[in-house]
C-alpha cells in the first residue's frame, strides 16, 4: 500500500515540475513580447533623422526589434 502512495507522489512531483516549466516558458514569452512591443513603440517615436543616425529606415523597425529580442529568424 505504501508503494502506491510513493508512486503517486513521484507522479505528482513530475507533474509539478512539468507545470512549473510550462509556466516559466509562458511568462518568459509574455515578457519577451512586451519588450518587443515596447522596442517597436520607442523606435517608431523616433524621427527620420534619428533613425538615419542609427543607420535604420522606418521599414526596418519591426525586424530590428524582433532580432534584438528573439534572435535571428530560422
Amino acid at each position: 500500500m505504501s508503494e502506491t502512495v510513493q508512486v503517486s507522489r513521484s507522479a505528482i512531483h513530475v507533474l509539478g515540475e512539468d507545470l512549473s516549466a510550462w509556466l516559466y516558458r509562458a511568462i518568459r514569452r509574455v515578457d519577451d513580447y512586451r519588450l518587443y512591443r515596447r522596442s517597436v513603440g520607442e523606435m517608431s517615436d523616433l524621427s527620420m533623422r534619428e533613425l538615419a543616425d542609427l543607420g535604420l529606415h522606418r521599414s526596418e523597425i519591426k525586424r530590428v526589434a524582433y532580432e534584438t529580442i528573439y534572435g535571428q529568424r530560422p
